[in-house]
């Protein structure tokens, strides 16, 4: 299944079951890919989580039931995921501007959430540069933490500020950023490891873990750029352009790889106009 198939299948799935009890990774395993390259392929191109997404429709969908004068606040609140009218009133109110109660009593403007469509658009005939490289399995050491996959893009540099501000820098620079899918049913989340080249001959410090990465091909995308717009900027030209048009591969595993060049090479550290970073991905051949 292509990347464009999988979103479109993704789509039809969440209304087919936009009253049930679906989570995120629910989605994911129904288009059979990693539940963190789903999401954050989903949440570039989309601008929203799937999460996002679902709650939206069902906020939208539940308005106009409301609107309409088919259903009770209490009944839709529960049809539509929640466990308590308050609950839902709250929800309600921050998407619309409005109560349920207003809706219903004085025909107040709603907010319209139509589903995903998917469109065909001629783009690309853009040079993006990647190569393929065997690995075999390497260990590298640091310290790792669970993320959420709707908060991880703002908790995560956190964790890499967290990671200095306590002097760790000197035992483990950060050459590696490590993504680990290894989810648990339903738990929503991934593992995230702050990380070098393992050294044999050195203690692991406390509070650090080593880690082995299982042998891969990888597709190496090169970042130049000061960051973190370099490797932004890749990351969605990975999601939005090479993987619709990837005919041979697909993903591997739920491991993705961020390689930090040494920014004291640079006159302006990771924030200079040449700086240099990559991003691997494991594939492997359909």
């Amino acid at each position: 299944m292509d990347w464009t198939e999988a979103i479109s299948k993704a789509v039809q799935y969440i209304e087919d079951n936009i009253i049930e009890d679906i989570s995120a990774e629910d989605v994911a395993n129904h288009v059979n890919i990693s539940a963190y390259y789903f999401q954050k392929g989903f949440s570039l191109l989309c601008g929203y989580t799937i999460t996002e997404y679902i709650r939206n429709r069902r906020l939208a969908l539940a308005a106009g039931e409301i609107a309409s004068g088919n259903i009770k606040i209490i009944d839709a609140a529960l049809k539509y995921g929640y466990n308590s009218p308050d609950s839902f009133t709250k929800a309600f109110t921050r998407f619309h501007g409005v109560t349920p109660s207003m809706v219903q009593k004085n025909g107040t403007m709603i907010k319209i959430f139509a589903p995903l469509k998917i469109k065909l658009s001629l783009e690309g005939g853009y040079i993006m540069e990647y190569k393929l490289v065997k690995k075999d399995s390497f260990v590298v050491m640091g310290v790792l933490k669970e993320f959420s996959y709707d908060s991880a893009k703002t908790v995560i540099p956190e964790f890499w500020k967290e990671h200095y501000e306590k002097g760790n820098g000197k035992y483990v620079c950060g050459m590696f950023g490590v993504n680990i899918d290894e989810p648990m049913a339903g738990s929503g989340t991934f593992k995230y490891m702050i990380a070098d080249a393992y050294n044999p001959a050195m203690d692991i410090p406390e509070g650090f873990i080593t880690k082995m990465i299982p042998e891969f091909t990888w597709a190496v995308f090169p970042c130049r750029g000061a960051m973190p717009d370099a490797l932004q900027d890749v990351n969605k030209k990975i999601f939005s352009e090479w993987l619709p048009a990837l005919k041979e591969y697909e993903f591997a595993a739920g491991y993705c790889i961020e390689m930090y060049d040494d920014a004291s090479k640079y006159p302006n550290g990771n924030e200079d106009k040449n700086y240099y970073s990559e991003i691997w991905i494991p594939v492997k051949k359909k």
